[in-house]
C-alpha cells in the first residue's frame, strides 16, 4: 500500500543524495552528508526556502567600451532603456538562469521550472525583459500559492502574446489561452466522453472562457507593476472586452459569471473565473500528478490514486492552494523513499532518467568545477561556457532546448505518456549525454563546430581527489571507488558491478598497491601523468554507466 506516512528515522546517505537529487539542481557531498543526519521532516524547510542569489539579474560588458568591463544592466529597474544590442542578449538571460539552477541549493529552481514547463512560453514569444519578468514570475509562484500564480499568469506580457491573447476581443475571439488555462495551467482535460465534451469541461466552456480573457493586453514597455509581486504585467483594455454574462456547463455547475461593465469590474469577473475553475476537485488532482511525475515516478496506478494523489490534492485544497504543505508531505513520504512496500530497491530511488539539466549541474557541482565570473569574465561566462557549452551542446545537442520547447505542451519527457523521462534518452540525444565526461575532462567542446575549442570550465581530476575532502583516503583504491559510486550513483552496485569499476577500469586489472604507490608518488612530486590516467578512466566509466544516467 502506497503510503504519505512520514518517513522514520535519519535519512542516512542513499536516501539523503536521493532527495537532494530529486530537488536541486545543486548536489554535493557535502550537503548530502548534512541531510543524511536529519530526518526526511527536518530536513525539507531548508531545501523548501527560496534561496538568495548570486545576481539579481544578468549583466553584460558595454561593447561601446574599450580596455575596461562595464557591467551593464538592463532588466532592473524597469525604466531602463534597452540597450542597442538587446537583440543579442537573450542567451544571458538563459545563461544567467541555469547560473542561478546550479548555484541554488534548494528547491526554488526546481520549483521553478517544474512551472515553466507547467505554464509554457517560449523566451522569443515578447521582449528579452518580458521573458526576464516571466521568470521572476514563476520563482515568485514556485514556493508559493498556485492559484495566485495562475492567476497571475493571465496577464504576463509573454503569456499575453505567446497564447494570442493580445488578438482576443470581443468582436473576433481567439480561444488558444482559454484552451490552455483549461487543459494544461489548470484543470486539465480528461478523457473525452462526448463530441466536444470532454471529463471535466467542454468546447462551450472554453468558447465562454474565451470572452472572460477578452481585452486583456500585453504592456511591451513594462510600465505596468502588479503591486503584490512587483512584476511588470499586462493591462485591461474594456473597450474590447465582452461584457455579456457567460455561462458554463454542468462540469462547472452551470455557473454563471456576470460580465464586466467598465474596467474595474474586469478583475472582479477574472476573479471569478479563477475561482470557478479552482472550485473543482480536478484541478487540485491535475496538480498533484504533475507533482507525482516531475518529482517521484511516471507511473500512477489506480493506488497511487488514490493513496497519494487524492490525499495530496486534499492537502492542497485544505491549504487554499499553498504549495509548501503538498511538497513538504510528499517528499517527507515513506512512498518518495520506496519504503512502504518489502521491497525498497524496485521503483522510485533511480526510476527515472535525468534531463540533460540534471546530469550536467549536477556533475558539475559535484566536483566543484569553477565557474567563470559573470562580473570579472563576462564574455568567458555567458557565451564561451554557457551558450557555447551549456546550451548550445549539453543541453541542446541533447534535445532540450530549454525555454524553447517545441510546443504549448512543454517538453514531451515531462508530459508524453507512457514514457515520460525515459524520451531524454534515444538515439538522437545519447552522443551529448556520452561527451559530457570528456567535456568536463578535457575542457573542450567535443560536439559540433570547433570540437577542440575551450569551454572555459575544466575538472582536474587528480588535485580534485586531492584537496576537495570528497575521498576520505585516496591513497586507497577500494576506498576512493566506493565513496565515488556511493555518492555518483543512486543505488549500491552489486559485487560483479563493483569489480567492473574497481578491477578492470581503474586498476586495469594491476594489484592494488600499485596506485597507491602511483598516489604517494603524485603527492610527493606533483606529476599527476599515471594517476590522471586511472581517474579520468573512472570517471568516465561512471559518467557513462546506466546507472548515473538514472536518479
Amino acid at each position: 500500500m502506497a503510503s504519505l506516512n512520514p518517513l522514520q528515522g535519519m535519512l542516512g546517505t542513499r536516501r539523503s543524495a536521493h532527495l537532494l537529487r530529486r530537488t536541486s539542481f545543486n548536489f554535493t557531498k557535502a550537503k548530502v552528508d548534512a541531510l543524511a543526519s536529519q530526518t526526511a521532516e527536518q530536513a525539507l524547510p531548508d531545501l523548501l526556502t527560496l534561496k538568495t542569489r548570486q545576481l539579481e539579474q544578468p549583466v553584460y560588458d558595454d561593447p561601446g567600451t574599450t580596455g575596461t568591463i562595464e557591467n551593464t544592466t538592463w532588466c532592473l529597474p524597469t525604466g531602463l532603456p534597452l540597450p542597442a544590442e538587446d537583440f543579442a542578449l537573450r542567451r544571458y538571460i538563459l545563461s544567467w538562469w541555469i547560473n542561478e539552477a546550479l548555484r541554488d541549493q534548494g528547491i526554488g529552481h526546481k520549483m521553478t521550472f517544474f512551472f515553466h514547463q507547467f505554464m509554457v512560453t517560449t523566451a522569443n514569444s515578447a521582449g528579452n525583459t518580458n521573458f526576464y519578468d516571466y521568470l521572476a514570475l514563476m520563482r515568485w509562484g514556485a514556493l508559493g500559492n498556485f492559484k495566485k500564480l495562475a492567476f497571475k499568469m493571465i496577464s504576463d506580457n509573454c503569456m499575453l502574446r505567446y497564447l494570442n491573447n493580445n488578438e482576443n476581443t470581443k468582436n473576433s475571439p481567439n480561444e488558444n489561452f482559454a484552451r490552455e488555462f483549461f487543459e494544461l495551467f489548470t484543470i486539465g482535460k480528461g478523457a473525452q466522453v462526448a463530441p466536444g465534451d470532454y471529463t471535466n469541461y467542454t468546447e462551450d466552456d472554453i468558447v465562454q472562457a474565451a470572452k472572460v480573457f477578452t481585452g486583456i493586453r500585453a504592456n511591451q514597455n513594462r510600465t505596468i507593476i502588479d503591486p503584490e509581486t512587483g512584476i511588470p504585467k499586462g493591462f485591461f483594455n474594456f473597450n474590447q472586452h465582452d461584457t455579456s454574462n457567460k455561462k458554463f456547463s454542468n462540469r462547472f455547475q452551470g455557473t454563471i459569471i456576470t460580465g464586466a461593465q467598465n474596467v474595474a469590474e474586469m478583475n472582479t469577473e477574472l476573479t471569478a473565473f479563477v475561482n470557478m475553475v479552482f472550485a473543482q476537485p480536478e484541478t487540485a488532482r491535475n496538480l498533484c500528478r504533475r507533482l507525482y511525475r516531475y518529482f517521484v515516478h511516471r507511473n500512477i496506478s489506480a493506488e497511487i490514486e488514490s493513496d497519494i494523489i487524492i490525499p495530496l490534492a486534499n492537502t492542497l485544497i485544505a491549504n487554499n492552494y499553498e504549495i509548501k504543505p503538498v511538497l513538504s508531505r510528499l517528499l517527507a513520504s515513506e512512498h518518495f523513499y520506496d519504503a512502504d512496500d518489502s521491497d525498497n530497491t524496485n521503483e522510485i530511488i533511480g526510476g527515472m532518467i535525468k534531463s540533460p539539466m540534471e546530469l550536467s549541474l549536477q556533475a558539475i557541482t559535484f566536483f566543484n568545477i569553477p565557474i567563470p565570473n559573470p562580473l570579472t569574465q563576462p564574455n568567458t561566462h555567458y557565451n564561451v561556457f554557457y551558450s557555447q557549452a551549456v546550451l548550445q551542446r549539453m543541453f541542446g545537442s541533447a534535445n532540450f532546448p530549454i525555454f524553447f520547447p517545441s510546443d504549448v505542451a512543454g517538453y514531451p519527457a515531462y508530459y508524453q505518456n507512457p514514457d515520460y523521462s525515459r524520451q531524454w534518452f534515444n538515439s538522437s540525444s545519447i552522443i551529448a549525454r556520452y561527451k559530457l565526461p570528456a567535456m568536463l575532462l578535457t575542457g573542450t567542446r567535443q560536439i559540433g563546430a570547433g570540437p577542440n575549442q575551450p569551454i572555459g570550465i575544466k575538472l582536474n581530476i587528480a588535485p580534485w581527489v586531492r584537496t576537495s575532502g570528497t575521498i576520505s583516503d585516496p591513497s586507497d583504491p577500494f576506498v576512493l571507488v566506493h565513496e565515488l559510486l556511493e555518492y555518483l550513483l543512486p543505488e549500491a552496485v552489486d559485487a560483479d558491478r563493483f569489480d567492473y569499476f574497481y578491477t578492470k577500469t581503474f586498476l586495469d586489472s594491476l594489484p592494488p598497491d600499485d596506485w597507491t604507490y602511483e598516489w604517494q608518488n603524485y603527492l610527493n612530486t606533483g606529476v599527476e601523468t599515471e594517476v590522471k590516467i586511472a581517474l579520468e578512466r573512472l570517471i568516465t566509466a561512471i559518467l557513462y554507466s546506466p546507472e548515473y544516467q538514472t536518479f
